[in-house]
């Protein structure tokens, strides 16, 4: 009997492992923590609105006690004509500046900066406008070893493999995800952001 209730708890802690997690409640902020410009950041109709100056939203919830090793990231997002954004990878919460830990994964469908969306921000660049404004799409991120794949709506986009002996905070390591904000004419709204912890 207690062999068997120790398989089932197994069992469901695996499952929980393997389902995706809905991380924002379209209600409000519970479970994130913003820097330097919480405004940039407002809830309305169900979609998290990014408009306004610099500013990094920071999931700060309970899944994975927001530290994140092996895991999958998949956001539904909107831009508007000029925006950027990023979604930070392996990061942690800092109170301004850009954040120095982790990856960047670019949103960027026509803003002045040539590196689209999908991109490993300084990394691994793509130029390429795989989507355009004002429609949604699927931006997806696995997080492997030391592995990072970026794809667009299914489409592969990014391969990396990160080298040996990176000592930076550039670097793959246990840590939260982040949504930036990043200058007053940016506007991007964000319809839900899942993970997968595997």
């Amino acid at each position: 009997m207690m062999k068997n209730l120790f398989i089932l708890l197994l069992l469901l802690n695996f499952s929980a492992h393997a389902q995706w997690i809905e991380l924002l409640n379209g209600r409000d902020l519970t479970g994130w923590k913003a820097s330097e410009n919480p405004s940039s950041f407002q809830v309305k109709d169900g979609e998290l609105v990014i408009a306004g100056p610099r500013g990094h939203l920071f999931y700060d919830g309970p899944v994975g006690d927001h530290s994140f090793k092996n895991f999958e990231v998949k956001a539904l997002v909107k831009t508007y004509p000029g925006a950027n954004s990023g979604l930070y990878v392996c990061t942690a919460f800092q109170p301004s500046d850009w954040p120095s830990q982790g990856y960047e994964i670019q949103v960027n469908n026509s803003h002045t900066d040539w590196r689209r969306t999908a991109s490993l921000y300084g990394i691994i660049d793509t130029a390429e406008k795989l989507v355009h404004d004002e429609e949604w799409f699927e931006l997806y991120v696995k997080v492997e070893g030391k592995h990072i794949t970026t794809k667009v709506n299914g489409r592969t986009i990014v391969e990396y493999d990160e080298p040996e002996g990176i000592t930076n905070g550039r670097r793959i390591q246990p840590g939260t995800i982040a949504i930036q904000a990043h200058d007053p004419k940016s506007r991007i709204a964000y319809k839900s952001v899942q993970v997968k912890l595997n």
